[in-house]
């Protein structure tokens, strides 16, 4: 139950550091629709190589999915309900109650 807990604080803490890696990210200037002169090739793309924050982002990115599935699994395994225990028992007509097909 600790490494749970433990797992979940370090998650949320990971969240934040997302959200400050991914404001302090220089923007690629003017992406309105004043630019589409000839300039518009930094739209999609052409802008260079990626600096450190952005691949900062991408490393803690894929952290965050990893421990999301982590997470999940932890949790699942961990839980106490059993969906098999609550589904409904399935009935089935004894011999001896005739069908409507036996008059014919």
């Amino acid at each position: 139950m600790f490494l749970l807990s433990f797992l979940t604080v370090l998650y949320g803490v990971l969240c934040f550091f997302i959200v400050i890696a991914v404001l302090y990210q220089r923007g690629k200037g003017n992406m309105g629709l004043g630019n589409a002169g000839g300039g518009n090739q930094a739209l999609f793309g052409s802008s260079g190589g990626q600096n450190i924050f952005q691949k900062v982002t991408w490393v803690f990115c894929f952290i965050l999915l990893s421990g999301s599935l982590a997470l999940s699994l932890i949790t699942a395994k961990n839980s106490s309900v059993n969906f098999r225990s609550h589904a409904p028992q399935q009935s089935f007509p004894s011999e001896d109650v005739p069908f409507a097909d036996d008059n014919f």
